[in-house]
């Protein structure tokens, strides 16, 4: 037992499953359902953002088609285990987001004329509160008792010239989702310790 679970409201288990033991799967198998998709964004959502923008948007790969297009831009490495996962999720931000600023943050607008004059600052919060979500998104995936495989291997604007055409979005991370196969995990990896990484000032 570690100070994260004795230190946690929520039990052992859960910790193990979300954090402790969750590791990057690169082999899947079982199913993902509608059902189970729809509750990996419902949980995403409730995470924290920048004026509570919430800039991510999710692009779930189902058909043959659209699945072949998205392996095909993908690193060498990352294309099998794509092509097998049972879900694969494109992760990107709305280049678009303060536009819907009533929606997200209603009675309170005066933030927006600051990204409305300057394109690049709102390009930059979509993409880093968006990046954001994506750890929200992970943490769902495997809080579903599901295991996540995100990969920034690929050419993104590739997909993006096949799935957002108009510009709409920008893709950064795909995610392979499914139930972990055999061998999933390969060789553990070292974490840095709190006092690798922690200071107190």
């Amino acid at each position: 037992m570690t100070i994260a679970h004795e230190e946690a409201v929520i039990e052992a288990a859960a910790v193990d499953a979300i954090f402790a033991e969750a590791r990057t799967a690169n082999v899947f198998t079982g199913d993902v359902t509608d059902e189970q998709a729809r509750a990996i964004y419902e949980l995403t959502k409730f995470g924290p953002t920048a004026f509570n923008s919430q800039p991510l948007r999710v692009t779930y790969v189902r058909s043959d088609e659209a699945r072949a297009t998205l392996v095909d831009a993908l690193s060498a490495g990352n294309r099998a285990k794509t092509a097998s996962a049972p879900l694969v999720a494109v992760l990107s931000y709305d280049t678009a987001w303060p536009e819907q600023w009533d929606a997200f943050l209603p009675g309170y607008n005066a933030p927006k004329a600051m990204y409305d004059a300057a394109p690049d600052l709102a390009a930059a919060t979509g993409n880093n509160n968006a990046h954001l979500q994506a750890g929200y998104f992970i943490l769902a995936v495997r809080s579903l008792g599901l295991a996540a495989g995100p990969m920034t291997g690929a050419d993104f604007a590739k997909i993006d010239t096949a799935f957002f055409p108009d510009g709409s979005q920008k893709s950064f991370l795909v995610v392979n989702i499914g139930q972990p196969g055999e061998d999933a995990w390969g060789a553990a990896k070292p974490k840095f310790a709190y006092e690798d990484v922690v200071r107190t000032v």
